[in-house]
């Protein structure tokens, strides 16, 4: 696929064994030119953070789940308390 920033790059220096990634000379920036690269980097980037998103709610349920199975169990022991002292 052809960079699309075909105009800028005359003033820009390829970087050897890279395509489409470029130094500009009078800032010494290394510049990404392939916008397919970048998009699919992207993608994989929102991919990511979908997945520690999941992640984070996942382990809030696990949370929530140990914290009732705990009252759960806090009233168990009260209801058998109660009921031995009879």
């Amino acid at each position: 696929m052809e960079d699309d920033f075909s105009a800028f790059t005359e003033e820009l220096i390829p970087v050897e064994g890279e395509d489409g990634w470029y130094r500009d000379p009078a800032s010494g920036a290394v510049l990404n030119c392939n916008t397919q690269k970048y998009d699919e980097y992207m993608a994989q980037y929102e991919a990511r953070q979908a997945k520690k998103k999941d992640f984070n709610s996942l382990q809030t349920d696990v949370d929530v789940l140990k914290s009732d199975i705990g009252d759960v169990k806090d009233l168990l022991k009260l209801l058998l308390n109660k009921q031995n002292d009879r």
